[in-house]
């Protein structure tokens, strides 16, 4: 029987984090061939560009006696290990060109980062809603704008709370992928992890179990969010649109079809978008272009055809659908996004393409 984290009612205070691991998750085995995608930047590209990124806060209940953060966490080393290998690019990193970048599967690894908070998980929901305080559950590294090789792209973090819940924190490079492509990894590798742990004989201890290696709340309190954005708050709406063959490829098209989604998201939340933003396409695997966009270039006479647009929002995502114990939902999601540092408003279209599925994605996330 699944244990609630319940509250005790006690006034809120403001507990430290406690990180106690920080390690490196690299593939089971060495990609060969690589993989590279071309990130095409103009002139004058803001390096504060690089510091936009998706988050995603999934809570969990304790799910059994023998359930918690540290156990499922000990298990990721091999689980997402193996993950990895069908998806190398998760492992990678950014490499600077001469006048562009490149995302390269190198397997440099995902970062992950174990820590516990002393407070209850219910009372950390309740609170959040009230008060910016998510970003002590996930983990983010600046990307350095001469030296990307060296920055992680993929981030993970697993919190364990009073109680015995525990939550696991994504942040990803929205250069590495958008919201609905780090989902469908996501649900990818909570599936080989159900499969891996299923298959081990009790007692399902993991061999990179942290509590085994360290006295825990005995580790130095580390910072886990960059300062300069760790408290932007922005406000992010999201539409679909069949694809049809060629349309990503059509600049005319693209720019129209963003141009329609932002009449709709200033009308619906009664507020402009900035006069400059950035636009970043997603054009394929191998290609994403970013340019600087003026909403007066962009704005234009709606075009026959654009109608078919649906308004959407973070459920569309499927993060319910992520369960690292067979059968065992997230009680609680969070999903947003960090403008970077020079908080600017972004329009991000990207494709979607499965078995079920295969339209547009047009994202627009404003700083508020």
């Amino acid at each position: 029987m699944a244990t609630n984290c319940n509250g005790n009612g006690a006034p809120f205070f403001s507990p430290k984090l406690q990180v106690e691991a920080i390690q490196t998750v690299i593939p089971m085995k060495i990609t060969d061939p690589r993989f590279s995608r071309r990130i095409t930047i103009p002139e004058n590209f803001d390096l504060g560009n690089l510091q936009r990124r998706f988050h995603m806060i999934l809570y969990y209940n304790k799910a059994s006696e023998t359930d918690s953060g540290w156990i499922v966490a000990g298990w990721f080393k091999e689980s997402l290990g193996s993950a990895i290998v069908e998806n190398p690019i998760f492992a990678g990193r950014l490499r600077k060109l001469e006048d562009d970048y490149e995302l390269v599967s190198n397997d440099s690894g995902v970062r992950m980062l174990e820590a516990n908070f002393p407070m209850n998980m219910v009372d950390f929901i309740d609170h959040k809603k009230n008060e910016n305080i998510e970003n002590e559950l996930v983990y983010w590294e600046d990307i350095h704008g001469t030296s990307p090789q060296f920055s992680p792209l993929f981030l993970i973090q697993v919190t364990n709370f009073k109680c015995g819940g525990y939550s696991i924190g994504i942040s990803c490079s929205l250069f590495l992928a958008d919201p609905f492509a780090m989902t469908s990894f996501l649900k990818s590798w909570s599936k080989i992890h159900n499969n891996l742990v299923s298959q081990i004989d009790s007692p399902k201890i993991p061999a990179f179990y942290t509590p085994n290696f360290t006295k825990i709340g005995s580790s130095p309190t580390l910072s886990t969010t960059s300062p300069k954005t760790k408290n932007q708050l922005t406000n992010t709406l999201i539409f679909k649109y069949p694809k049809t063959p060629l349309k990503m490829n059509n600049n005319e098209f693209i720019k129209n079809l963003a141009s329609k989604c932002i009449g709709e998201i200033e009308e619906k939340i009664g507020k402009n978008i900035s006069s400059n933003f950035t636009f970043l396409v997603k054009e394929n695997f191998e290609s994403i272009k970013v340019e600087n966009c003026s909403k007066e270039e962009i704005i234009k006479e709606e075009k026959s055809g654009l109608l078919s647009i649906i308004s959407t929002n973070w459920d569309d995502l499927g993060a319910n659908k992520v369960r690292f114990i067979e059968g065992h939902e997230a009680i609680h999601i969070s999903c947003w996004i960090i403008n970077g540092e020079n908080n600017q408003d972004l329009v991000m279209i990207s494709s979607t393409n499965d078995e079920d599925n295969s339209e547009l994605n047009i994202i627009i996330t404003i700083s508020n």
